[in-house]
């Protein structure tokens, strides 16, 4: 049975007539695939002869011809598309009425409105976002306040007598513009205070670092007393010295002038050592005082104070303070000691 079916199969194979219909179909094909691609259009697809469609074959894409040259024009690559300016909502901003490329008008229309909504207030209480945006725009450009600082406020202990001495200071207003009082004084136990002045100055920054200021100044003792014109400047210089400098104008025509300084040196975040240093000149004498010309005194001190809390921090220190030139003999004519070393025990406080 089986050898029969292929003696039928050879002898079908070997006839004329089916091989030449198997080539004519081929043809066929053939040729209708010459003409798709030929019209532009895709061939058909292969078919391999388990039946499966093959892969498409890549077709060149359409040559431009240049009818005045005769020949095929190179194909152009296009470009990369410009990409559109999209705002932050979606929309196509070139698209937009009177806003094309190179018009003056872009950049010249009014800001937005400020948002009305926050997203902070979805999560956290809005009041409570409300106050967190109030101060943030007082620190930064609407700040008001004020500061109540006693730099010195000690025990003297000397030769002789004990004494005592405190420097302060408060300023009310901005970050700009400043109402400024100063007072410093200083006395024996058991006797008269021997200097007492205050001062009231408006002060404006002049610079991130530094103040100036101009005002008035009074000294309530010695008698007889007097008031001072005053101006000068106060910030912190390279390395962050705290300089002050002054310049005074008597309601007498004297003329007098002051340089302090002073630096803090951080053994740690709380223990601070801190060199400081006052000098005192005038340009003329003033024997009712007990004021010579030139350089009249200076003081020299050193302190160490600890930071229980940045606004309270007592202190110790030592404190050399000295006469000079025709101050000193007017001080040894009232019978007192030009050159004084002090042990000083104090606080520094602020508020």
């Amino acid at each position: 049975m089986k050898a029969t079916f292929l003696i039928s199969a050879a002898v079908l194979l070997a006839t004329p007539g089916f091989a030449g219909a198997q080539s004519t179909m081929q043809g066929t094909e053939m040729k209708d695939a010459a003409g798709t691609v030929a019209r532009g259009e895709a061939p058909p697809a292969a078919m391999d002869h388990s039946g499966h469609s093959q892969p498409e074959a890549a077709v060149p894409a359409p040559v431009a011809v240049d009818p005045h040259a005769g020949h095929a024009a190179e194909p152009k690559p296009a470009g990369p598309r410009r990409p559109e300016a999209i705002d932050h909502s979606g929309h196509d901003m070139n698209a937009m009425a009177g806003m094309s490329e190179g018009d003056p008008a872009i950049g010249t229309a009014p800001a937005p409105a400020p948002p009305g909504d926050h997203a902070a207030d979805t999560v956290f209480d809005p009041a409570e976002m409300a106050r967190a945006r109030e101060a943030l725009r007082r620190d930064n450009g609407a700040f008001s306040g004020s500061m109540v600082l006693f730099d010195l406020a000690e025990f003297q202990a000397r030769k002789g007598r004990d004494g005592y001495r405190w420097a302060g200071e408060a300023w009310f207003g901005g970050d700009v513009d400043r109402l400024l009082i100063k007072t410093e004084g200083e006395g024996a136990f058991g006797e008269p205070i021997e200097d007492l002045e205050i001062q009231a100055l408006y002060s404006r920054a002049i610079s991130p670092f530094w103040n100036a200021h101009v005002g008035l100044r009074h000294d309530i003792v010695p008698n007889p007393s007097r008031t001072y014109a005053v101006v000068g400047v106060e910030g912190i210089a390279p390395y962050w010295f705290h300089l002050t400098g002054q310049m005074f104008l008597s309601d007498k025509g004297d003329i007098r002038a002051r340089l302090e300084g002073s630096y803090d040196e951080r053994i740690t975040q709380r223990l601070i050592f801190q060199p400081r240093a006052e000098l005192n000149f005038s340009a003329q004498e003033m024997p009712a005082i007990g004021v010579g010309s030139g350089l009249t005194d200076f003081e020299l001190g050193a302190r160490l104070r600890y930071e229980i809390r940045r606004e309270l921090a007592p202190y110790v220190g030592v404190e050399w303070s000295r006469k000079a030139g025709d101050t000193a003999r007017l001080a040894r004519f009232a019978g007192e000691d030009p050159d004084v070393v002090s042990f000083v025990a104090g606080v520094r406080v602020w508020f």
